[in-house]
């Protein structure tokens, strides 16, 4: 069965209404650009309240090392997830963390160099110029078919919502699906009933 991450988590109710629906991950943003970017104590607050086989994952943009090993102690984080520009030498520095390299797919060519990258896991996402991230529109899926994937997992992100996800599954065959914004209310708030019909529509409970 596919696991299921819900990302750009900023409070622990919507967390918890997460775990309750039952996704496997959380995921925090620590990019002050983004609208659903939370702090290193708040986060560190919300992981003490919530089940610890529960993945907890911190999402980076071009941050530095020093940063990000900080946060992940702190936050007590279990994987952590590079969605800028970040090299393959630089991925290679997290021994001891599940790390997840994103890649944001507009044509075939933007996974040229996937092989260069031995992170445990890679995440495809839409590519918008103006976004890292959290677009809320799906790429062609088609465009990462023939990946080799015999080493690392596979995340499939980006305009996912419980009407499509069954059929992305289908085509892409991920490990895990990730979706933050067609379950939100607004830019940061989960909307909970959107939130469990995307969980459930993931593991075919509905």
């Amino acid at each position: 069965m596919v696991k299921v991450k819900i990302c750009g988590i900023t409070n622990l109710e919507d967390a918890m209404a997460a775990v309750g629906s039952g996704c496997d991950a959380v995921g925090f943003l620590f990019y002050k650009k983004s609208t659903r970017y939370v702090s290193l104590w708040k986060v560190a607050r919300i992981v003490g309240r919530l089940p610890k086989q529960l993945v907890k994952v911190g999402v980076f943009v071009n941050s530095k090392e020093n940063e990000i090993r900080t946060v992940a102690k702190m936050c007590k984080l279990d994987m952590l997830q590079f969605h800028g520009d970040e090299s393959p030498e630089f991925c290679d520095r997290f021994k001891g963390y599940q790390v997840i390299k994103a890649f944001r797919i507009r044509r075939k060519r933007d996974i040229r160099n996937i092989s260069r990258y031995k992170t445990g896991a890679f995440l495809f996402d839409t590519y918008l110029k103006s976004k890292r991230g959290g677009t809320g529109e799906k790429f062609n899926w088609e465009l990462i078919s023939g990946i080799d994937r015999s080493a690392q997992l596979v995340f499939l992100s980006g305009g996912l919502n419980d009407k499509n996800v069954k059929k992305a599954i289908e085509v892409v065959h991920p490990d895990w699906v990730d979706v933050s914004s067609s379950v939100e209310s607004s830019p940061g708030r989960k909307d909970h009933k959107k939130v469990r019909n995307f969980i459930w529509a993931a593991k075919g409970y509905k």
